[in-house]
């Protein structure tokens, strides 16, 4: 349609009006029309946008109603004067406002492309202008040198004329040049380049009819076909406003391929100027005064433009310099804390350890661990627990020495690495101790924390010991102390693998790989009773350790290294194997069938493997999927809940019961107990308390019977140690109980039944 439209008019000019002052009037008439048709089409679609998109509309719309207005002047001096000839005059001016215009819009719409370095909005526009003169200047060189110099004379026969005329071509040269640029080194969507596309033939219509008239000057006036660049760069330059919205879209270019084109293009048209020069003087040829001039101002350019050049380097490095500091800083340091983590310390011991070796340097390592820091975080959130451990950390910077190392290893695992001898690294361990002892002051909450400690010096007489072996010696350590009630530093004092101190991972790996029984896993029973009458209604199993090496270890110390090492669904499925094996010795003792409860830890219930264990362990002892129980233990939480709660209804549907442990200990217990599909909730001795706090305690769990009872879940109350305790939980309507009023946990030849007030019928087990 824009082609038949600037053709009708054109061939209206040619053939339709006749030759002389009245086609010349036609044609001024013309173009005015097109210009200010188009500049209130740009300015109408610039105002219905924002940013750059609206700006650069916006001067190409100013830049058309100066060029129009430039027009209107002349068709008024067609009017006035038809006999006029074709000298310039000072209104000749006026047109170069569109030129101006443009590069100002060029200059706004190049915010709106992506850059293929990044770098200073002023510096990328000053790079653009010194790469499109460069490049124009360059061109010009090679077109004035195949030029004919006839031609050339006939032009320069009148300075002003031509010098006017001449800065029309040479603008739009330099335009089309900078449009060029951007769609080569600035990659976008296909969509986004639709606007430059126009605007560059816009430029090139422009550009022809411009030379046109600089090569007519003696001639006299332009015909309509070669005027016809003045109606097709209006409407081209209308199409651009009206493309699509903007000139930001997804990339099209190669990135590496942009960057290419970006550093080699612009000096490929001085390459190719600077070849055709040497040729000429090779040849004897002497050089005009505007080649020169021109061969100046390209070797000026090119000296502004190698000069930015070096500033890019420049920063490229200090940024390369600072990303790699960033990437070393991020790799070996605890993201959260500031402190080293796990892999600068090992390196850091590793090389220790070698200067120990060496030259004799002790070398002390702390192992600390927080001692219930879950209770932190489901009491006050994990945004809390973050800031504790923060200041933890900035705690245990201030009790060492600027030479030591202090590094967060994982979770709220610390150490510390001291290079000086033992007599300097237990005042130290002890400084830390006592600082953390001292209560936390966080958001207006006032906590406290305590921390187990592990001490392990370096034996000058063990040279081969490894980073990894005293890792280990430090962390059985600090067992050692959690296993004395924990807030404690103990020092290893053990061997390689022997005494109090025996590392703990390693023994419980080694002991898990074969038959756990054989290397001292063993199954006690605690039973569950019915508070009415004293029955025996159910048993839980609950696994035991005692190692040859470090003998009885305590359940909550080696289930929470099975945790952190991943070896608790060998200790899940071990104790589920042993329960089913020994469920019929265990109805022999009681007289009848009961339930038996087998504790899964909740990582494990989102996992693979625990539907299986289930299956084997029940077809492989013979034992009714009724009679089963898997309790979910809160000392970890559930990864994935969605697949936990179907994890958990596929059990519920093979006949196995779902158990929620530790009811209450924990703030995500209610939303536990209304995502997971559960059968029984044991409450938390915190909750059952009821004969020392009876209102405070009483009406906690008053509430939770009376919310497990509209859900039609039995209750069982855990840590019943008083008769006081288990008469006040049955007066609140709680069945079940569990505590060593009760019973004990034993292993099963130790067992007794309990003989109930009333007899309790055969098949009796939880229910609500």
């Amino acid at each position: 349609m824009t082609l038949v439209l600037v053709a009708a008019v054109t061939a209206t000019g040619a053939y339709a009006v006749p030759a002389g002052p009245g086609q010349r009037l036609f044609n001024d008439a013309a173009q005015f029309v097109l210009g200010a048709v188009a500049a209130v089409v740009c300015v109408v679609a610039g105002r219905r946008r924002s940013g750059p998109r609206r700006h650069w509309r916006l001067l190409i719309g100013a830049g058309l109603a100066t060029w129009a207005g430039t027009r209107l002047w002349f068709v008024i001096h067609d009017l006035i004067d038809p006999d006029r000839g074709p000298a310039a005059t000072p209104a000749d001016v006026g047109f170069l406002t569109l030129p101006f215009f443009m590069f100002l819009a060029l200059i706004a719409g190049s915010m709106a492309l992506p850059r293929p370095a990044q770098a200073s909005l002023r510096r990328d526009r000053m790079v653009l202008v010194i790469d499109s003169l460069l490049v124009a200047g360059s061109l010009l060189a090679l077109l004035w040198s195949a030029l004919p110099g006839r031609i050339l004379d006939e032009v320069w026969a009148s300075p002003w004329v031509a010098g006017t005329a001449a800065a029309y071509p040479i603008a739009d040269l330099w335009l089309a040049v900078m449009v060029a640029l951007l769609l080569t080194t600035r990659p976008t969507s296909l969509a986004g380049r639709v606007p430059l596309r126009l605007m560059c033939l816009a430029l090139l219509a422009f550009g022809v009819s411009d030379t046109l008239r600089l090569l007519h000057l003696s001639t006299g006036a332009l015909s309509p076909v070669e005027s016809a660049g003045y109606l097709l760069g209006p409407v081209l330059l209308t199409l651009a406003a009206l493309s699509n919205p903007g000139l930001t879209a997804g990339p099209t270019l190669d990135r590496a391929e942009a960057d290419w084109l970006h550093l080699l293009l612009p000096y490929l048209p001085v390459v190719a100027t600077g070849v055709v020069i040497a040729v000429r003087t090779g040849a004897g040829g002497q050089l005009t005064s505007y080649e020169a001039y021109l061969g100046w101002l390209g070797l000026g350019l090119v000296v502004a433009r190698q000069m930015f050049t070096i500033v890019d380097n420049t920063v490229l490095l200090a940024r390369i310099s600072e990303g790699q500091q960033r990437l070393h800083h991020q790799a070996y340091h605890d993201p959260l804390t500031g402190l080293a983590n796990r892999a600068l310390f090992r390196e850091r011991l590793v090389l220790a350890l070698a200067d120990h070796r060496d030259t004799g340097v002790p070398v002390a390592l702390l192992f600390a661990d927080l001692d219930d820091f879950k209770l932190i975080n489901d009491s006050f959130g994990h945004a809390m627990g973050d800031r504790l451990l923060r200041a933890i950390g900035d705690r245990l910077v201030a009790c060492v020495g600027a030479d030591d190392l202090v590094a967060r290893l994982g979770g709220d695992e610390f150490a510390a690495l001291l290079e000086r001898p033992a007599d300097e690294a237990e005042p130290a361990a002890q400084r830390i101790l006592a600082a953390l002892r001292e209560p936390f002051v966080i958001d207006g909450h006032t906590v406290g924390i305590s921390a187990s400690l592990g001490l392990v010096l370096s034996d000058p007489g063990d040279a081969d010991l490894s980073a990894d072996a005293l890792l280990r010696r430090a962390d059985a350590a600090m067992y050692v102390s959690k296993r004395r009630g924990k807030n404690a530093l103990a020092r290893y004092s053990g061997g390689a693998d022997g005494g109090p101190n025996a590392d703990l991972p390693h023994l419980l790996a080694r002991a898990l790989s074969g038959d756990p029984a054989q290397a001292g896993f063993e199954v006690h029973y605690q039973p569950i009773v019915c508070l009415a009458d004293g029955a025996v209604v159910a048993v839980e199993a609950l696994a035991r350790w005692t190692d040859p090496v470090a003998g009885l270890v305590d359940p909550d110390v080696f289930v929470t290294v099975a945790e952190r090492t991943g070896l608790v669904a060998a200790i899940d499925d071990f104790v589920l194997d042993r329960a089913c094996a020994d469920a019929a010795a265990l109805a022999e003792t009681y007289g009848r069938p009961i339930d038996m409860h087998v504790n899964v830890s909740a990582a494990r219930l989102g996992q693979h493997g625990l539907e299986e264990a289930v299956d084997r362990a029940l077809q492989r002892h013979s034992v009714p999927p009724s009679r089963l129980v898997v309790e979910i233990t809160e000392t970890r939480r559930i990864p994935d809940m969605p697949r936990a709660v179907e994890v958990a209804e596929r059990l519920r549907r093979r006949g196995v019961r779902v158990a929620l442990d530790d009811f209450g200990s924990g703030y995500n217990a209610l939303a536990q107990l209304h995502s997971l599909p559960v059968d029984i909730v044991k409450l938390d001795s915190t909750l059952t308390d009821v004969d020392v706090s009876p209102e405070r305690a009483g009406a906690l769990c008053r509430s939770v019977l009376a919310i497990c009872a509209e859900l039609n879940i039995a209750v069982v109350a855990e840590g019943i140690e008083t008769p006081a305790q288990a008469r006040a939980l049955a007066a609140l309507g709680c069945d079940f109980g569990q505590g060593y009023l009760l019973g004990q946990p034993g292993p099963l030849h130790r067992l007794t039944a309990m003989i109930p007030t009333q007899p309790a019928p055969t098949g009796t087990h939880l229910a609500s």
